[in-house]
């Protein structure tokens, strides 16, 4: 097939990755590549050059040490910059002879403009429901041309209003890259990593961990200045000890060596990632029961309390020190392997893909 990938444009897709969905994009545009398809990946320009990428939007303000986008007089703010990009896209996307578009961009604008498209198209909703998504996905149903898919059955339920029976794929991981060493470093510690922002609370995983009376290792970069300055910053001691953002196998011997993962989401987290990495590498998690978090943590594996119960949480650190490592990464390698993921999408791939075949049939 000839597969035109959309992705979202607040980051390159580059490794280190500012997040899960930077990673997926990479994972599914390489892997479909080694499969034999025909791949474009619109993207930002400074995404990793090992990939089929077609730029249609400028790295050129991005700073890559904070992951923001540095906002200059003579440029156009990033919200119109994105909408321009993706309408420019959209104009001409017909002219690739795509047989589908993969939709990973949580912009409005693929989804306004899939009517006017002689190419069919399979979005993922990567994200609970928001303002500008809701509103082009809602006008889209009056005349549907979108097949729609997401990562958990937690997210389906929350885009049941507006996505009646969204299909669920389950994300998958390299597991060849997340391996397990069987034990936690002889030196207790937790470790809580992925992006510094309100999302994802920081402030609470700090404060558990303080209660609980056990080191804290951070590893991720601040995607929310004013959420740090406000609300982590306070928090930091000797016990606190933030890494930054650490390629794959510093952070992959970084979770080995923990004796828990703390996964302290503050919204409908709709799937995580760090917990299948974390669970992969044999480390137990202690979080919240937010979103898909108690859909993919099984018993054994980890304890979830209550959202925002820092005591709860504390309980649940402790509690999780003593699950069997192997019982939690064999659980994860047996779940969350990306080729099983792989196979599914291709095959939805080819599903939407035909309705393209059927439509040309029909008007010969």
């Amino acid at each position: 097939m000839r597969i035109g990938i959309i992705a979202h444009l607040k980051h390159p897709i580059i490794a280190p990755f500012a997040g899960g969905l930077e990673v997926f994009t990479y994972e599914i545009t390489r892997r479909l590549v080694a499969r034999g398809h025909d791949v474009i990946l619109f993207a930002s320009s400074n995404s990793d050059e090992n990939l089929p990428v077609d730029p249609i939007l400028s790295d050129e303000g991005y700073d890559h040490k904070t992951g923001m986008r540095i906002k200059l007089r003579d440029l156009p703010s990033e919200y119109i910059a994105e909408h321009h990009a993706y309408f420019g896209l959209m104009t001409r996307i017909d002219d690739y002879n795509l047989d589908i578009i993969f939709n990973n961009s949580l912009h409005y604008i693929p989804i306004t403009m899939a009517n006017t498209l002689r190419t069919p198209m399979l979005t993922v909703l990567h994200t609970p429901p928001f303002y500008e998504l809701q509103l082009a996905i809602k006008a889209e149903r009056r005349n549907p041309v979108i097949q729609y898919v997401t990562v958990s059955k937690q997210s389906a339920t929350n885009w049941n209003k507006i996505v009646s029976s969204c299909e669920v794929i389950e994300n998958g991981i390299d597991l060849n890259q997340w391996k397990s060493s069987g034990r936690a470093n002889e030196q207790q510690y937790a470790v809580w990593f992925g992006r510094i922002h309100p999302d994802k609370g920081l402030h609470l995983a700090i404060q558990a961990a303080k209660i609980a009376g056990i080191p804290l290792k951070v590893a991720g970069g601040i995607a929310d200045q004013r959420y740090y300055n406000e609300k982590v910053a306070g928090l930091l001691d000797e016990n606190v000890e933030l890494l930054g953002i650490q390629d794959q196998k510093s952070l992959n011997a970084l979770i080995c060596g923990a004796s828990v993962c703390i996964v302290s989401p503050c919204w409908q987290e709709p799937f995580g990632l760090v917990v299948a990495e974390a669970l992969s590498c044999g480390t137990p998690v202690a979080g919240f029961k937010m979103g898909a978090l108690p859909e993919i943590v099984a018993e054994g594996t980890g304890i979830l309390v209550d959202y925002p119960n820092v005591d709860d949480l504390a309980g649940a650190i402790k509690g999780a020190l003593a699950l069997d490592r192997k019982y939690v990464s064999d659980y994860a390698r047996g779940r969350f392997d990306i080729e099983k993921m792989m196979d599914k999408y291709e095959e939805m791939l080819a599903e939407v893909a035909q309705s393209k075949t059927q439509k040309d049939f029909l008007k010969i």
